[in-house]
């Protein structure tokens, strides 16, 4: 039996997904992918196996997945250069002879070039469709948005402007929460029966930019509103503060996508992982900004 690789454990889901799963397996079961000996040192010690390599280098990824049985595969964050990183990694799964593979996808409604998504959703298809006709045994876990994003999407100064300001339109979103995205990963690592599945991962409930705006209000005791302009005029207004034009096109995409409703879908699957009720999305945003 080989042992399984975590992808991704410098930032917050791979971690939470190593977390987690070294409280199910002993740490001589289990290694980690970095990118770099200095990045390495962290998770000695934990007790678990590291093994040094890249998305952008096949040979690395062959020479690290050596003897896994599941590979938690994180989708990577460089947008320019994503297609051909996830490429390596599927092909050096195949190379290596990985078990199983595991890999973090997103949820959408809409899967042609005329999403407001595509620029992202693309290279998960891209990924999906090579799994799927690699001969691989894999799960793809269709992540819906999680509820840790909102705080970037409604703004730092929310509480003090009183707005949030959002093309969102009335657009719902059935956030999750990370931790529980990170326990569902964990289940179909170390579960059965998850062969050559997806599943939607998304919160109990669906909540949009008014619901939010009331649930921020009832916590702080501040009137909170939402305002939903044109995307046209949000791109206005954002380049007006000097945001980056990538984040604004960015921050345009998904409240579009929110609007279409690319998010809304609820699923039970997370639920069914979890064999639990899924955390409150109202209860954490009432504990961030009811402090």
């Amino acid at each position: 039996m080989g042992k399984i690789l975590v992808t991704g454990v410098t930032g917050h889901l791979g971690r939470a997904v190593l977390d987690k799963l070294l409280v199910k397996v002993p740490a001589s079961d289990v290694k980690v992918l970095v990118r770099d000996a200095a990045k390495a040192e962290a998770f000695k010690p934990l007790g678990v196996e590291i093994a040094i390599g890249t998305y952008d280098d096949k040979t690395s990824l062959v020479a690290a997945f050596q003897h896994t049985d599941k590979l938690y595969f994180v989708s990577g964050n460089d947008m320019a250069n994503r297609g051909p990183q996830h490429e390596n990694v599927v092909k050096a799964a195949i190379e290596a002879k990985v078990g199983h593979v595991v890999y973090t996808s997103v949820q959408r409604k809409n899967e042609s070039a005329t999403s407001p998504l595509a620029f992202v959703a693309s290279t998960h298809l891209l990924v999906e469709n090579l799994l799927k006709a690699s001969g691989l045994t894999y799960t793809i876990m269709e992540h819906g948005l999680y509820a840790e994003v909102i705080p970037m999407f409604v703004g730092d100064r929310v509480l003090e402007t009183g707005i949030i300001f959002q093309p969102a339109g009335d657009g719902k979103t059935a956030y999750a929460l990370r931790e529980d995205m990170a326990e569902a990963g964990v289940a179909v690592l170390t579960g059965e029966g998850h062969e050559n599945r997806s599943y939607e991962i998304t919160g109990s409930k669906a909540l949009s930019y008014t619901d939010i705006a009331a649930i921020i209000t009832a916590a702080t005791g501040k009137q909170v509103n939402y305002v939903s302009p044109a995307v046209e005029a949000f791109k206005e207004e954002l380049t007006k503060v000097g945001v980056p034009e990538m984040y604004i096109g960015l921050f345009a995409g998904f409240s579009t996508a929110v609007k279409d409703g690319e998010f809304a879908e609820v699923s039970g699957d997370l639920e069914r992982l979890l064999g639990r009720k899924s955390g409150s999305v109202e209860d954490y945003l009432k504990a961030l900004y009811g402090k």
